[in-house]
């Protein structure tokens, strides 16, 4: 009797412990997300910093707070970078080319999920192949395309090989969601009297809202960011895109620290709110698929 309760004493007197045990683990967790957070967003933190100092204090207190705002600095690289025109180029291509990967990644998504048929391996394999072909090692053949086919120096130059290169991605992701679909969803349209056009278009793509989501900003952010296509392709000065805005800011004798970091800080920003208008959608998105049903 006496040792069942000690036993039963030890037991209640543990538990407190284990909660104590339980919230340090928790508060430990919390700590070590938000120095995580704090490293993560550091650099952001230091871009915008930088953008409102001079050359001189750039280089003496790269870490501190500027010792004179300079707001001029975000305005002369607005006017002497022509951000502007080139903004409104790269909006426009970067938009073109996400809202075509999204169109045919979806349709070739959904057939290839929900469809049997011959060669289906043979099609999911090709698209898959594109995965693994390195992008910069096809800008010469890309090149020798397009003066070809004269079109160098348009805005096709830019959404056609964004589009390619951005589809076996998209594809791969939109196969994963739609298969976690139930085909029950699909019979109940039919019973209601739609095609598979009308399926695809009133059930699945509402439904995979948050896979669009994530293609969505995977293809912004790779089109937004892309130097080397619109180097290769883009010659006039009416098309370039915002990479090639921040690199007039450099040259082969120096850098003009203080407007690169201006030009930057207003490249940033549309990236920014993509992800903050988006950021609930892909975190559903990254789980996509993992649970069926």
């Amino acid at each position: 009797m006496e040792l069942r309760t000690t036993r039963a004493t030890g037991t209640t007197m543990d538990s407190p412990n284990r909660k104590l045990v339980r919230r340090g683990l928790s508060g430990l967790g919390k700590l070590i997300l938000i120095g995580y957070a704090v490293f993560t967003l550091y650099p952001l933190y230091w871009l915008f910093i930088s953008a409102f100092k001079t050359n001189e204090d750039f280089f003496k207190r790269p870490y501190a707070l500027p010792l004179v705002w300079m707001k001029e600095n975000i305005f002369r690289a607005w006017e002497l970078g022509g951000m502007g025109r080139a903004m409104l180029n790269s909006t426009f291509v970067t938009l073109s080319s996400v809202v075509l990967t999204l169109a045919f990644g979806l349709l070739a998504g959904y057939v290839l999920s929900r469809f049997q048929f011959k060669f289906k391996k043979v099609a999911v394999a090709l698209f898959m192949a594109g995965l693994l072909i390195p992008i910069h090692s096809t800008l010469v053949p890309l090149f020798l395309m397009m003066k070809q086919m004269n079109l160098l120096n348009t805005y096709g130059a830019l959404i056609l090989p964004y589009t390619a290169f951005e589809l076996p991605i998209a594809i791969f992701l939109a196969m994963g969601y739609m298969a976690s679909i139930p085909k029950e969803v699909e019979e109940a349209a039919m019973i209601d009297g739609n095609g598979w056009w009308g399926i695809f278009g009133r059930i699945i793509v509402p439904l995979c809202t948050p896979i669009v989501a994530t293609i969505s900003i995977l293809a912004f952010l790779r089109f937004w960011n892309d130097f080397s296509f619109a180097l290769v392709f883009i010659n006039s000065q009416e098309l370039k895109t915002l990479p090639l805005s921040l690199a007039l800011f450099s040259d082969g004798f120096g850098t003009d620290y203080s407007l690169t970091m201006g030009a930057m800080a207003i490249a940033v920003i549309p990236t920014i709110l993509v992800y903050l208008i988006l950021q609930d959608q892909i975190m559903k998105g990254m789980v996509a698929g993992s649970i069926k049903g």
